[in-house]
């Protein structure tokens, strides 16, 4: 064990983990994060993919946490404009659910608490569709004859994890993965944590003034059995789970769709060439770490959007699944869809502080970040060098990349089509949304032929972006690549799966070697 003490020990490198440590870090912090798999590796990659203020929400009156999302919205899509953009949503009316009334009022006030149709971030507000004479209507069957469109967003989720681990590095922290957090002992004003670290069986030591505890499904577990914090907090593992089909429609708007079990489903154009249809709400039982899809689930999606789309949905279609634990607070709802999707955060001070986040959203974990700081901050001991801490500052600073040219990502698109010729439009369009303004430190200024890219394992991803991945975004497995930092598992054969798999251990065991 070294002499070093680091200010803050974060546990888990998901979106909220991550999320602090760039926050803390920020502020002048000493960060260390310790994340037992890959960053996203679990929930934070699993979500829908949505910045949104959850319109459903509003029907359990949750709206401060609707407002807030609202708000957060508008700030992410400044921050993250290579990753995230606007979405319009069409809610089709279904003449046996929801009247319209209730969905007119409900979208009136989800436009509203954004602040003036999306606060700083101007968006379209809601409209309403004649669905036989709109696009929209085309997929669907004829009993659908009206509908209502509004604004929310998409986001890249696994990618967001990893620009919050990359900013908060920028700044300093320390971000370890593949690294287990197995005990602690707790002082008076110091912990030390047990690591160790899961490929070579290594143990190790840190030191900390004070842990935040951010291990997602993990978190209930952690404070109890590893930091030994008696908590009256418990946490309600909720399973949901996703199916992607072959692409269902061709405009680029998604769809939200009402069910008999008041539930909805959503139906989003992705990755080009394919639909996300999402997501289930089930108790989860078990290990958070080994969680997949249902055939009762994959039934479930299927048949609900079905009963909107003219062609029929059938599990033949699928051609990927993933599914995530939600790690809610448990407010003691009867149903999984009513359990609050807000987040609370515990203290602990019986010796050096512990932190503990309890459920959230993809959409507010930087509220969740600057709420955190702002009970950690008071707890800790007065910095020896006298040097002040900086503020809330992450409202108004972009995400690594996410300082785009004028003309913003088709701008990008248009230079990599002049640096990079040998890219196809997909390839040049794809790197510029994953890597924004650091496109070019990814696969370098110029390339006029494919051999200055290195090898290429399928459908555009060459031997010089996997190695930027491994070198600076925490990489270590083809998985890692293929389904988080990317999502071209889904059209690289598993001939180009092993050779990319065989090349990422070559490189790995010959800097090891070094």
């Amino acid at each position: 064990m070294s002499g070093h003490v680091y200010d803050l020990a974060v546990i888990g490198g998901g979106v909220n983990g991550c999320g602090i440590a760039r926050d803390a870090a920020g502020r002048g912090l000493d960060v260390v994060v310790v994340e037992k798999g890959d960053l996203a590796g679990a929930t934070s990659s699993a979500s829908t993919k949505l910045i949104h203020g959850g319109l459903r929400y509003l029907e359990h009156r949750e709206f401060r946490l609707v407002r807030e999302a609202l708000q957060e919205r508008a700030v992410l899509l400044d921050a993250l404009p290579h990753i995230a953009w606007p979405l319009r949503f069409v809610l089709p009316h279904h003449r046996g659910l929801r009247p319209r009334w209730m969905i007119r009022l409900g979208l009136f006030i989800y436009d509203h608490l954004a602040g003036g149709n999306g606060g700083r971030r101007k968006l379209p507000g809601t409209r309403r569709l004649d669905l036989s004479r709109d696009a929209a209507g085309l997929p669907l069957k004829d009993d659908y004859r009206t509908a209502f469109e509004y604004s929310d967003a998409w986001v890249d989720d696994a990618r967001l994890v990893v620009l919050n681990a990359l900013d908060a590095q920028e700044n300093g922290a320390r971000i370890l993965t593949r690294t287990e957090f197995t005990a602690a002992d707790r002082g008076a004003d110091l912990w030390t944590l047990s690591l160790r670290d899961v490929e070579t069986g290594e143990v190790s030591t840190i030191r900390a003034r004070a842990v935040v505890n951010a291990a997602g499904p993990w978190v209930a577990e952690t404070l109890v059995d590893r930091l030994k914090v008696k908590t009256p907090e418990r946490v309600r593992l909720v399973r949901g789970s996703h199916i992607v089909v072959p692409r269902l429609f061709d405009h680029d708007r998604a769809y939200i769709f009402q069910n008999a079990d008041n539930r909805i489903v959503f139906a989003i154009p992705y990755e080009g060439d394919f639909t996300l249809i999402g997501t289930t709400d089930a108790d989860h039982k078990g290990d958070p770490g080994r969680v997949a899809i249902t055939p009762e689930e994959v039934d479930y999606l299927c048949r609900a959007v079905s009963g909107y789309f003219r062609r029929p949905v059938t599990p033949e279609m699928v051609v990927w699944t993933y599914s995530g634990v939600r790690p809610l607070y448990d407010d003691g709802a009867s149903k999984a869809q009513e359990a609050t999707r807000d987040y609370v955060l515990t203290v602990d001070t019986a010796g050096a502080p512990v932190i503990s986040a309890f459920g959230g959203k993809i959409t507010t974990f930087r509220r969740l970040a600057e709420a955190t700081l702002a009970k950690l901050e008071p707890l800790l001991p007065a910095r020896t060098d006298g040097r002040a801490l900086r503020g809330p500052w992450t409202a108004d600073a972009p995400l690594p990349g996410g300082r785009l040219p004028a003309g913003g990502v088709e701008a990008l698109v248009q230079s990599l089509a002049l640096s990079h010729p040998v890219l196809d439009e997909r390839t040049r369009r794809r790197l510029a949304r994953a890597y924004g303004g650091y496109v070019h430190r990814v696969i370098g200024d110029a390339a006029a032929d494919p051999s200055a890219l290195g090898e290429h394992f399928g459908a555009g991803l060459h031997a010089r972006e996997v190695a930027w991945l491994m070198d600076h975004e925490w990489a270590r497995t083809a998985e890692d690549v293929l389904w988080r930092r990317t999502k071209l598992g889904l059209r690289i054969d598993a001939a180009g799966v092993r050779r990319l798999d065989a090349w990422m251990q070559a490189r790995r065991s010959a800097r090891l070697a070094a």
